[in-house]
């Protein structure tokens, strides 16, 4: 709670006006109508000065202390602003603000002359000099919350992103790791079954016959991954194929997984017998398996790099931030990667539709990914599950124009004039900042593109067009 301080001689607190770093060097008149319109304050450690939501009655002019502002940033807490002795702080002359964005919590004692907002609409007329000086300060109060919430919106979107990388790399990690593992067992059986068959005492013809079922296992590898029907099908076929023969079921397990023709292996069967047969079908299942195995390590490291590049190209880490040709094609790729795995999530559909030739957008590369990044991820939201968000782009003009269409409930009509507000969320507590459609209206103004949104139930598109790079 605020303390009115004992009664000061106004000439006190014009001294202490007169020293003040923003307003000081106004006409002592001005400062005179300050003290004959405001009083002398102090506030305790604790207080709060403005709360989120609550309109702000005064301004607060900083003569010694320390306060700090707070936003609720996704259910957290943040301080994104401190001010002290020189400052001033709350409803500046001209401002928009109607009500305060977060909480200003006193930190340390501090005194402040506040004067109430009722005042402060003939302080332009009364006190020139001062209030240039305020708008000066409320620009670079602007410049700074812009600057921390673009700076919470790219943390979100890092998050988000984090979060997709995460689940898109640990499909192939673990299947790399699981290979690297059943690699060494495979490799001691290929062993062992290499010295029975160096024991079995082929002829030279026999080892003409076992080399060359032995290249067309190889070179015959599975080229596609079997749907489980499929896969319990193969299998059938495979262990009918081995009782029949009479062969032991760990020789014939290995040439699931590959397309193989079982007339290969039977071609063996049938030419060779005994100990013979045996150690060739043991020989051949074994190299089935280690290249199979080997495959898998492959494709599992070239799905690694593949989400690596992604992450290149969506982030633009590797290149400056000048203006200059975006592939608008890429980034919406690389964006569609990372939010997969939300969309299998909600078992949604989420798909890319762009021209051939469409040509490079002028902009920021980063910038415009997070933009993607943030309607995307808004779009799955709306989607219901099983829903579809489509993605398109496209030249019309002189514009590369993108379109993000999903089909959930659609924005209300009192509602859709102020999706773009700062703050504002249609989410529940601590599932959104408010900042997400803000930021993309900024990022896009930067990019000299414009954003738009239309919607009625069922159907909701956002429209970014942006300028053709030269």
């Amino acid at each position: 709670m605020t303390y009115p301080q004992p009664k000061v001689d106004d000439a006190d607190i014009i001294t202490r006006l007169a020293s003040h770093k923003m307003i000081g060097k106004a006409p002592l008149p001005e400062l005179e109508w300050l003290v004959a319109h405001g009083s002398l304050v102090h506030f305790s450690p604790g207080d709060i000065v403005a709360r989120k939501g609550q309109p702000v009655d005064y301004m607060y002019v900083v003569l010694k202390g320390k306060l700090s502002h707070f936003t609720d940033q996704g259910g957290i807490w943040r301080k994104v602003m401190t001010w002290r002795e020189g400052d001033v702080v709350g409803f500046l002359p001209y401002s928009r603000m109607t009500a305060a964005p977060g909480n200003s919590i006193i930190e340390e004692p501090t005194d402040m002359f506040q004067v109430a907002r009722v005042h402060l609409d003939s302080i332009a007329a009364e006190c020139p000099h001062v209030t240039a000086e305020l708008v000066h300060g409320m620009v670079d109060r602007a410049r700074a919350f812009k600057s921390s919430d673009l700076q919470v919106e790219k943390m979100a979107s890092l998050g988000k992103l984090a979060a997709g990388l995460a689940h898109e790399l640990n499909n192939p990690a673990s299947a790399a790791a699981r290979s690297a593992k059943l690699m060494a067992h495979a490799l001691v059986e290929s062993d062992q079954a290499a010295r029975a068959l160096g024991a079995a005492g082929l002829n030279p013809q026999e080892l003409a016959l076992i080399d060359r079922v032995h290249t067309i296992c190889i070179d015959t590898a599975a080229t596609s991954v079997l749907t489980p029907l499929e896969r319990s099908d193969r299998e059938e076929s495979i262990a009918e194929w081995r009782e029949d023969r009479g062969l032991d079921e760990s020789l014939a397990a290995s040439l699931t997984d590959t397309d193989v023709p079982l007339a290969v292996p039977d071609e063996l069967a049938e030419i060779l017998s005994g100990e013979k047969r045996v150690a060739a079908l043991r020989w051949m299942a074994a190299g089935c398996t280690v290249r199979g195995l080997s495959r898998d390590i492959e494709r599992a490291a070239a799905r690694v790099h593949t989400l690596v590049s992604a992450v290149k190209g969506f982030t633009y880490m590797d290149q400056a931030t000048t203006p200059g040709p975006v592939d608008v094609i890429r980034g919406l790729t690389d964006t569609l990667t990372f939010m997969a795995a939300k969309a299998r999530g909600k078992s949604a559909s989420l798909s890319v539709e762009v021209a051939p030739d469409l040509p490079h957008a002028l902009g920021f590369g980063g910038e415009l990914n997070q933009v993607w990044a943030n309607l995307v991820d808004n779009a799955l939201d709306a989607a219901p599950v099983g829903g579809r968000v489509v993605v398109s782009a496209r030249l019309e003009g002189e514009w590369v124009v993108v379109r993000i269409i999903d089909d959930g409930p659609g924005i209300p009509e009192d509602v859709i004039g102020r999706i773009f507000d700062p703050f504002f969320t249609t989410k529940p507590v601590g599932e959104g900042t408010g900042l997400g459609l803000d930021i993309v209206r900024r990022l896009v103004d930067q990019n000299n593109g414009l954003v738009d949104v239309e919607s009625t139930p069922g159907r909701t598109e956002f429209r970014v067009s942006l300028p053709i790079a030269p």
